[in-house]
């Protein structure tokens, strides 16, 4: 069973009992965790457990056994006044309890900077690089490769490794999760995507030889019908069939790569985000595809959403074969085109983009067309001509331009009584109105999830 296939709950209680570990409990916490975990599997209760409410015993906190001390040339209890006596018993007690309050902090802090001193240490010894990295343990992750927990100086561009021997034979707190592995034996060709809220049943679930059959019979009714509400789920449920079972090799990957073209041509970037992010895992794993066609949309993307931070560590972990590709080489000259404000060279991009490039940059155009508006409205005074305007922003025609800017509210010209192709806009008074429409529709990107 892998971790991917965990209930949601159960990963996080996971990664909260592994950050409350130290050297000293880690082996003892490792032992009772495989024993919850196990229990819960052999009863079919991980998906109905409350994890928020389990605890470890290792885990709990020891309270240091305190006593009270007597200053030197203090006298016995047996020399104390029975006053006096009563005042140091209270005075004993208020101590101890202050005193107790102060280890406790102190053993706290103790636990803290140990904590952090080994994370340190495995920062340096650049072995955990996972969920690991922050909880501070790999022994209850099975399938490492799977999940990038390598050497750092072996790290590709998607932040993942390859060619290393897994090595979980070697821990012995390691679970096989493998025994576990869920294979299906639902013959049905469709079925209705739903999300899970139970342990899957092999019995809904189809195996790998009746999923090929239904990528194919999909592909059939996408050229027939194009009804992509009805694809879209279907492809959510072959998806998740292939993550329960853990099937991740070139099939997974066709999976995925035709589930995003499908999204780009119904411009459903959510649905698109969601399957390039599970891409770049799988490509990152040594799995081979069309990694540079799907690079470029990534590129796209990044520039679409104003990822400026992502797009430029990307761009540094570029090899020069993939700088190369012709794909990868034009998402490039858009990145760069938008980044020094070249409008004519955009758009002379915009209607040469490679494969399905065109429609990302679907998404951009829009806001890159009023601000090269703008721009073009402090220079060209009083008037632009809509024809230019036309060619310069790679509109089809004249309509085409009249239509974006009443869409805009700024369908406004010098002389509304000539024929539309010889009118100019007037640039001047529409600038405002274009500063609004920008502020208001393109300032910020609002896309849900991340690539």
């Amino acid at each position: 069973m892998a971790e991917d296939t965990w209930p949601p709950a159960l990963r996080d209680w996971v990664g909260r009992c592994l950050a409350q570990m130290t050297d000293s409990n880690r082996n003892e916490a490792h032992a009772e965790m495989k024993k919850v975990i196990s229990e819960a599997f052999n009863s079919r209760t991980l998906w109905t457990i409350d994890w928020k409410t389990v605890t470890l015993a290792s885990l709990e906190p020891k309270a240091p056994i305190l006593g009270v001390k007597r200053k030197l040339g203090d006298p016995g209890p047996s020399f104390t006044p029975k006053k006096a006596k009563k005042d140091k018993v209270k005075l004993a007690s208020t101590n101890a309890l202050d005193t107790s309050a102060e280890e406790l902090a102190k053993a706290k802090r103790a636990r803290r900077f140990e904590r952090e001193h080994e994370l340190e240490r495995q920062r340096t010894n650049g072995a955990y690089t996972s969920l690991a990295d922050r909880v501070g343990t790999l022994s209850m992750i099975p399938n490492r490769v799977a999940y990038g927990a390598k050497t750092a100086s072996k790290r590709n561009m998607y932040g993942r490794f390859a060619n290393e021997d897994d090595g979980a034979g070697n821990d012995s707190n390691a679970v096989d999760w493998e025994r576990f592995r869920i294979v299906g034996r639902s013959q049905d060709l469709f079925k209705h995507y739903l999300r899970l809220t139970s342990e899957p049943d092999p019995a809904t679930i189809r195996p790998k030889p009746v999923l090929e059959k239904t990528l194919l019979e999909l592909k059939a009714r996408w050229r027939r019908e194009s009804n992509y509400q009805w694809i879209c789920d279907q492809f959510k449920s072959l998806r998740q069939d292939l993550t329960v079972q853990r099937i991740k090799d070139d099939f997974t990957v066709s999976v995925y790569e035709i589930h995003a073209r499908m999204a780009l041509e119904s411009s459903d970037l959510v649905e698109f985000n969601a399957c390039i992010a599970t891409l770049w895992q799988l490509y990152g794993e040594g799995l081979r595809g069309k990694n540079e066609e799907f690079l470029a949309y990534r590129i796209l993307y990044l520039v679409h959403a104003k990822n400026r931070s992502e797009i430029n560590r990307l761009i540094g972990q570029l090899t020069p074969e993939q700088k190369a590709a012709d794909a990868v080489r034009h998402a490039l000259q858009v990145q760069r085109a938008i980044a020094s404000s070249n409008y004519h060279a955009l758009f002379v991009l915009f209607t040469q983009a490679p494969n399905m490039g065109g429609y990302i940059m679907d998404h951009i155009v829009p806001r890159e067309r009023i601000s090269a508006l703008m721009c073009m409205g402090k220079v060209y005074k009083p008037g632009i001509p809509v024809e230019f305007i036309t060619s310069e922003l790679a509109f089809e025609n004249a309509e085409e331009t009249h239509k974006f800017l009443s869409d805009h509210n700024a369908a406004i010209y010098l002389d509304d009584s000539v024929p539309l192709s010889q009118r100019a806009f007037d640039c001047k008074t529409a600038f405002s109105t274009l500063a609004a429409e920008f502020e208001t529709k393109y300032r910020k990107v609002n896309i849900k999830g991340s690539v």
